[in-house]
C-alpha cells in the first residue's frame, strides 16, 4: 500500500525549510504520536536534535485527542501528522505551547484563504459557518520524558485537521473544504503548517508563550470576554467570564468571588452558563 502523500512534493514546498524536517509517511499506523514517543523513549539522544522529526499517517486505527477521546482519521479526509521536537528548554518552561501551536495552525490555514477560524482552550481550531461553531482541527502535546543528554524534554505535537467533516463525530465538526475557497493539495498544506509550526516554536524558545504569542492567541479565543462554564466529565465545575489566560496557558476565569487559574487536566471549555 502506498500513502496518498507526496513527500517530495512536501518537501519542495517546504523550500530553504526542507533542512529542518525529517518526515516520514506511512498509509496506514496505529496512532503517530505513540510511535514517535516510542521512539523518543528508547532512543538516547539524537545526533540531528535540530531536525524535527514529523510523522504522517493517511489512515491511523487509534488515534488519539484529549481526555482519550478517538480521533477518527481516514485517507483523503483527514490530514493527521505528529511532530517530535527536542526542546531546548526545561520542562518547566514548556507551559502554554499548545497554546502557541494551535496559533500556528490557524495562521497556516488562512493562507489558503481560510476564514472565521477561532481557537478555543486549551487545544481546539474552530471554524464558524452559519452562527454556529464546529471543530476544525485538534492539538495533543505530550511529553516523552527527559532523554536528552542535556536534560531537556522530548516534545511530540499530534495534529489532526479535518479536510472534510466527519459524520462518525459526538461534536459538532467541520471541514476545511467548507471553510476555504480552494483547497490545497495535502502536501502544500502540510508544508505551511509545518513552516508556522516552525516559526512559533522558534519564537517560544526565545520569549516563551506570554511574551510574543499570548495576545496574538487571545485575540481569536472564540470565548474571550464571554460568559463561560467549565465542565470535567460532563459536570460544571466553574462559571464565569473569560478572561483569557495567563502566562503559563491557563484559563482565567472571572467568577463571583475573583479572578481564578484553571488549568487544562480534564476540564472543557462551553459558552454560556448552565
Amino acid at each position: 500500500m502506498t500513502t496518498l502523500l507526496d513527500v517530495p512534493a512536501l518537501q519542495q514546498a517546504l523550500g530553504p525549510d526542507a533542512g529542518r524536517f525529517r518526515v516520514e509517511a506511512l498509509a496506514v499506523c496505529d496512532s503517530t504520536n505513540a510511535r514517535l514517543l516510542e521512539r523518543a523513549r528508547t532512543q538516547e539522544g539524537d545526533a540531528d536534535a535540530a531536525i524535527m522529526t514529523v510523522l504522517v499517517a493517511d489512515q491511523q486505527t487509534q488515534g488519539r485527542g484529549r481526555r482519550g477521546r478517538p480521533w477518527i482519521a481516514s485517507p483523503e479526509k483527514s490530514l493527521t501528522f505528529s511532530l517530535l521536537w527536542h526542546a531546548p528548554l526545561a520542562l518547566a518552561h514548556l507551559s502554554g505551547l499548545s497554546l502557541g501551536l494551535g496559533l500556528a495552525l490557524a495562521r497556516a490555514l488562512e493562507h489558503f484563504g481560510a476564514r472565521d477560524l477561532f481557537l478555543k482552550w486549551p487545544n481546539d481550531l474552530l471554524c464558524r459557518q452559519a452562527g454556529a461553531s464546529a471543530k476544525l482541527a485538534g492539538i495533543l502535546v505530550e511529553i516523552a520524558g527527559t532523554a536528552e543528554p542535556s536534560g531537556n524534554p522530548v516534545v511530540v505535537a499530534g495534529i489532526g485537521i479535518n479536510l472534510v467533516a466527519p459524520d462518525n463525530t459526538d461534536q459538532a465538526a467541520a471541514g476545511l473544504s467548507a471553510c476555504c475557497p480552494h483547497m490545497p493539495e495535502r502536501a502544500l498544506l502540510l508544508a505551511a503548517v509545518l513552516r508556522e509550526m516552525a516559526r512559533v516554536l522558534d519564537i517560544f524558545a526565545d520569549s516563551g508563550f506570554a511574551v510574543a504569542l499570548r495576545d496574538a492567541w487571545q485575540r481569536r479565543h472564540i470565548a474571550q470576554d464571554q460568559p463561560v462554564c467549565l465542565l470535567d466529565a460532563g459536570r460544571v465545575v466553574a462559571q464565569g467570564i473569560c478572561r483569557g489566560v495567563d502566562a503559563d496557558g491557563a484559563l482565567l476565569l472571572e467568577e463571583a468571588t475573583g479572578i481564578r487559574r484553571h488549568l487544562a487536566g480534564d476540564l472543557s471549555l462551553r459558552p454560556g452558563f448552565s
